[in-house]
């Protein structure tokens, strides 16, 4: 397999800028996953590096040879779309060996490369069937294994698994972890289900608006978001995000003012302080506690009980409604009143101006 550099690639459609200077390289055999909101660039990059889109500036590299100017044939890239794109009249073997036929390959290498894909992917008892005949995820299993026989130097999925059922979903993300542990292949994978994102992915890369928001691994991005958007992105539920106006920063302690009250920090700011602090906070950092020491404080407007986890919706003033993570077993019930703290050693503090994050630095006294 072959590295991917992308070098200060840009996508123009007219006067409107879609792809802002991107500059990524992907090692060889890394899995990176482009995720981001609907109309953030990501399946423009993917089809740039698929050459389905021209390059507007910048250059594109696959295994150190410039392909930015070639077709999407000269690359030697497999692509595996949404839909499978399979040809309805042809079999199973047909479907996976058309590629490699039109490209004159010997036909017995093609039956060795299909029987040696449909194996990987345990479809042999399907490769005398049409697709109509076929379930959704096995349709989806020969769409990459029409994409592996042709052993290219880089696999890109968009959005593979969006038209399978939640279960359907699970299990073929299992298939291409599988896949890709067994094969070392570097891939391109772009979706909108930070799910799919967390787990397939060895680093994640946030679109946001044609630009890279954040690259990182997945924990890294959970734990240290770099910005207000990657931190309300990543993560389910969202974290919890409050403006809280000018810090005042005392001796010992960083103080902020949430909707019902002025909390205290054990942190200390880098100078300059912002102007305005945005604090985060994740559910799960929210716990059960007294009145006085609470940072929230309200009515719990809904439960929603997962059997692992339990997450409750408090109105405590602000906006929107603060999202906590109850012990699975938890009793609390709808329009119960309730004060939570957080965690002061995992909030997440954020320039309200700009978007990024605060560094903060722990203090040995309140």
């Amino acid at each position: 397999m072959s590295a991917i550099v992308l070098d200060g690639l840009r996508k123009d459609y007219g006067s409107v800028n879609v792809i802002r200077r991107v500059d990524l390289s992907i090692a060889s055999g890394e899995f990176v996953v482009l995720v981001g909101p609907s109309g953030c660039g990501k399946s423009t990059l993917l089809r740039m590096i698929a050459g389905l889109e021209e390059i507007s500036g910048g250059q594109l590299s696959i295994g150190g040879r410039a392909v930015g100017h070639l077709p999407p044939a000269e690359r030697n890239i497999a692509m595996v779309f949404q839909d499978y794109a399979l040809y309805p009249h042809m079999s199973v073997e047909e479907n996976m060996g058309f590629g490699l036929k039109m490209r004159d390959a010997d036909k017995d290498g093609i039956d060795a490369k299909v029987k040696g894909a449909a194996g990987i992917l345990k479809i042999e008892p399907f490769l005398d069937r049409r697709p109509a005949q076929l379930s959704g995820g096995q349709r989806q299993r020969v769409a990459m294994g029409r994409a592996i026989v042709r052993e290219p130097d880089a696999f890109l999925f968009d959005e593979p698994l969006s038209n399978l059922d939640a279960a359907l979903r699970v299990e073929m993300r299992l298939e291409i972890a599988r896949l890709h542990r067994r094969m070392k292949a570097t891939t391109v994978y772009v979706t909108h289900d930070q799910t799919e994102a967390m787990t397939l992915a060895d680093r994640i890369v946030v679109m946001n608006g044609g630009h890279m928001e954040q690259v990182g691994p997945p924990l890294e991005l959970y734990h240290r978001p770099k910005t207000l958007f990657v931190a309300r992105f990543i993560g389910s539920p969202t974290m919890n995000t409050l403006d809280c106006g000018a810090p005042i920063v005392g001796p010992g302690a960083l103080r902020l003012r949430l909707p019902q009250r002025e909390i205290q920090l054990p942190l200390a700011l880098a100078s300059p302080a912002p102007e305005r602090l945005t604090l985060g906070i994740r559910p799960e950092d929210l716990r059960l506690s007294s009145l006085e020491e609470a940072w929230f404080t309200g009515e719990l407007a809904m439960v929603e009980r997962l059997g692992s986890q339990t997450f409750g919706y408090l109105e405590a003033g602000g906006e929107r409604p603060i999202t906590v993570e109850f012990p699975r077993d938890s009793s609390v019930q709808v329009g119960e009143r309730l004060s939570v703290a957080g965690d002061p050693a995992r909030a997440h503090l954020f320039d309200s101006a700009t978007g990024q994050r605060v560094e903060a630095t722990a203090m040995a006294t309140v």
